[in-house]
């Protein structure tokens, strides 16, 4: 049907040629740019996930730290309180023994006091005994001695006490 004649075959030569470097120009200018930005974001893209992987385990080490001082925290969260517990159990014992000593001062002076009320009263009571003897010694000596023995009492009361007393 066509006559394969030697310029034919010089054309298909020519142009396979052609398409070679045609191919190898753009497989320099085009394919190889490309290659490189494919091979470059491919490169990239492991980067991030070989970044992100590290992120992970290190996420994943913070998180184990992380629980490990919480727990630490509760422990130590625990130990507060119950050093808490232990103060405020001697701050009471601490008040209560207070409080019976200034209970026990409290008494001890109203004894005190009760005691010297008493001395008080029977200093009164002894005041006012005497006081009665007194009136029912004079009400007694009043009615059994008579005037002229009374003078002559009184007389020598005088002279045993001697003029200067009395006139002093």
């Amino acid at each position: 049907m066509f006559g394969l004649d030697m310029q034919l075959l010089m054309d298909v030569l020519q142009f396979g040629i052609s398409v070679f470097v045609l191919f190898l120009l753009a497989s320099y200018l085009l394919f190889n740019p490309v290659r490189k930005m494919l091979k470059d974001r491919q490169e990239g893209i492991k980067k991030n996930i070989e970044d992100a992987n590290a992120d992970k385990e290190s996420a994943a080490a913070l998180k184990e730290q992380y629980e490990a001082k919480l727990k630490g925290i509760d422990k130590e969260a625990e130990q507060i309180l119950s050093e808490a517990r232990q103060k405020a159990l001697r701050n009471e014992a601490k008040i209560i023994d207070e409080a019976k000593e200034e209970a026990a001062r409290i008494i001890e002076r109203a004894g005190d006091e009760a005691e010297l009320e008493k001395k008080r009263a029977m200093d009164e009571v002894k005041q006012e005994m005497i006081a009665v003897a007194s009136m029912m010694a004079a009400k007694v000596v009043a009615a059994s001695i008579d005037t002229k023995i009374q003078d002559t009492l009184v007389d020598e009361t005088l002279k045993e006490m001697g003029d200067s007393t009395w006139l002093s």
